[in-house]
Parts: structure tokens; C-alpha cells; sequence
């Protein structure tokens, strides 16, 4: 059943990447909808898709957050749906009130590099987690490799053994044609 959420997440929330990771999440759970920074230093989130995808980005945001994110509380109120969003997008300024003038031109620019900056470390850290993934499919492979040269090396020396009774088993068999060739003695 599609849900809307109206989430507020307060603790020291701002200017810590915190809205592109609720992004970057809500995103990989198909949660459409917004995040915005508050005058009050919180974060809103609305958020619009089925219960157990938003419940999973709720999680996510508790338990996964950056490491400069502290939380102290997070609100959550459930509404009927709307339909509003067709993706998710971070609303506003990085910091409410803040109005975007020649001052600030400079300081507008080097948050834009953060937030490119944010992105890296996420497809960064992405490539980390599959590394680490193909790494252990890798042991996995040397693992099995290593047992089937194992089994070959038991295979071979069962042949070598079998092989060298049948060799045995075939001069025991000429000897005693040859004996039989032999001309009766009384």
C-alpha cells in the first residue's frame, strides 16, 4: 500500500553530506520525494512509496549515516499518498536563510566541489563493497580450485595403482599361458 512519510531528523544534521545520502538512499529504495535543511538545523524529509521501503530508508538513516551526522531524534508521521514526486531531489540551501549573492558566490562554489566530493566517496565506497565481493568469490575459486587438484592428484594415483595391478595381473596371465604352452613331462 503506497504511503507518505513526513520525517524530521534533528541532531547535528547540516553541512555533513547528510541530504545527499538520504538522496543516494531513497534513490536505491525507489522512495520519491525531498529533503530539505530547516532553520532550526534539522532535516525534513516527504517522502512518497510503499511502507516497507520508506521504514527501510528510515532505518538506513539511523543506522547508516555519515560519520559526521550525530542524530538525536527522529519524527515520523504517516499520511495518505499523493502521488506528488517522480524522483527524489534535496530542496533548498545547504544552510537555511542563506541567500545565494556575490559574497558568497566563492563559498556557494566550494559546497558545490563538496557535494561532487559526496558523490565520489559514495561510488567510491560502492567499488569498495564490490572489491571486497569479488574478493571473496576469488578465495571461493581458489578454495574449490585447490580441492579439485586435490581430488585430479587422488584420481591419477588411484589410476597409476590400478594400472600397475592390471600390468601384474597381465604377467601373471603370459607366465601361466606359457606354462601351459609347455609340452607335458611324465
Amino acid at each position: 500500500m503506497m504511503k507518505r512519510a513526513s520525517i524530521k531528523i534533528k541532531g547535528d544534521v547540516q553541512m555533513a553530506g547528510f541530504q545527499t545520502f538520504i538522496k543516494n538512499t531513497a534513490d536505491s529504495l525507489n522512495v520519491n520525494g525531498f529533503a530539505r535543511n530547516l532553520e532550526d538545523r534539522s532535516v525534513r524529509v516527504v517522502c512518497e512509496s510503499e511502507v516497507e521501503p520508506i521504514e527501510r530508508l528510515i532505518n538506513s538513516v539511523k543506522r547508516n549515516s555519515p560519520s559526521f551526522v550525530r542524530i538525536e531524534e527522529v519524527g515520523v508521521a504517516y499520511e495518505e499518498y499523493k502521488g506528488e514526486f517522480s524522483n527524489f531531489e534535496r530542496r533548498g540551501v545547504d544552510v537555511p536563510g542563506e541567500e545565494v549573492t556575490r559574497e558568497n558566490e566563492m563559498v556557494t562554489l566550494m559546497r558545490s566541489f563538496d557535494k561532487k566530493g559526496e558523490v565520489m566517496i559514495g561510488i567510491l565506497g560502492s567499488m569498495n563493497e564490490t572489491q571486497d565481493s569479488m574478493n571473496e568469490t576469488l578465495k571461493g575459486v581458489k578454495e574449490d580450485t585447490s580441492k579439485m587438484l586435490e581430488k585430479q592428484d587422488e584420481t591419477i594415483d588411484a589410476i597409476v595403482e590400478v594400472s600397475e595391478k592390471i600390468d601384474g595381473s597381465k604377467e601373471e596371465m603370459v607366465t601361466e599361458i606359457s606354462s601351459l604352452s609347455q609340452p607335458f613331462s611324465f
